[in-house]
Formats: structure tokens, C-alpha cells, sequence
């Protein structure tokens, strides 16, 4: 998820839906040391985890759906990077158009997007929608080979607007 990015020209990098943390452990250790990095997570208690984990990490508890509103409180005005563990096929239309259309809003020209899917999920017809959003919104798109060591097996969609 982290290791193709080029963490060099990454200057603010958000992480969206941290989760347990596996993702935010690999970025605050990839990441260069003056970089900015916060994440989002909606679940209060992944949240509370997470920051007792990761002190030195900022965690917001909140929607990415607000990601314009929480870059202005976090003093960032473009995003480089953004790492996402949010399970996009299982969104609506409407979510799906709306957290890519907010995202849009902040990433810069030329950032990073990386997320995953499952690759059982790919039988929905939500993971096919989303899939073609990528395609409209990224003037790269790209999918990893399968991870078969994951559990489930699992993929890589490596965007770049």
C-alpha cells in the first residue's frame, strides 16, 4: 500500500480509515520526518485505539466525507498522499461520488491515492462502479496483482491524479 509512493515529494499525507492501524504504523514509518500526517477514522473506538497507540500521530474522529473542513483545522491547504482503508463496495453511489468528489477538493495534481479491495467483493456490482469511478477521477490508474497471502485475497488500486 505504502512502498510505491514517492515519499521524497510527499509533503502532507492523510490516511483514510485507519482501522487498527496497520496502514498508519507503515506510513509514520515511511513517511519523511517533517511531513505532515493526520487520519480519519469514523469508529470511535478504533480512534481511541489508535491514538493511544500512535501518540505522535494526529487522529480525527470523523467522516473523510468532511476531509475539505478537516485539512483547513489541520492547516493544510493540498494533500500529496492519501492511504485509504475504507471499504468502497460497500458505499452507495451516492457515498462513493461524494468522499471521491471531497477528496478531489484536496489532493494536488500528480498525489497519490492507494486503496484496496477485496477480491471476492469484486463480484459486486458496487466494486465495478467503483472501479470506473477511479478511471474518471485519476489520470492513473493501476491494480496491483492479487495478494493471495492476504485473508481474504486482496488488491492495490495505485492512482495518481
Amino acid at each position: 500500500m505504502v512502498r510505491w509512493i514517492d515519499w521524497e515529494s510527499v509533503d502532507t499525507v492523510v490516511e483514510y480509515g485507519p482501522g487498527t492501524g496497520v496502514f498508519t504504523e507503515q506510513i509514520l514509518e515511511y513517511k519523511s520526518p517533517g511531513a505532515e500526517f493526520f487520519a480519519v477514522e469514523l469508529n470511535s473506538q478504533f480512534a481511541t485505539s489508535l491514538a493511544m497507540r500512535f501518540p505522535e500521530a494526529t487522529i480525527l474522529q470523523d467522516s473523510v466525507g468532511n476531509i475539505e473542513a478537516l485539512c483547513r483545522q489541520q492547516g493544510v491547504s493540498e494533500v500529496d498522499s492519501i492511504v485509504c482503508g475504507l471499504p468502497w463496495a460497500v458505499f452507495s453511489d451516492d457515498d462513493q461520488t461524494a468522499y471521491l468528489d471531497a477528496m478531489m477538493n484536496v489532493l494536488k495534481p500528480g498525489a497519490y491515492f492507494a486503496t484496496f479491495a477485496y477480491l471476492q467483493g469484486m463480484v459486486l456490482p458496487s466494486a465495478h462502479r467503483f472501479r470506473t469511478k477511479l478511471q474518471s477521477y485519476f489520470s492513473e490508474v493501476h491494480a496491483s496483482p492479487t495478494v493471495w497471502k492476504n485473508f481474504p485475497p486482496a488488491f492495490i488500486y495505485r492512482c495518481r491524479r
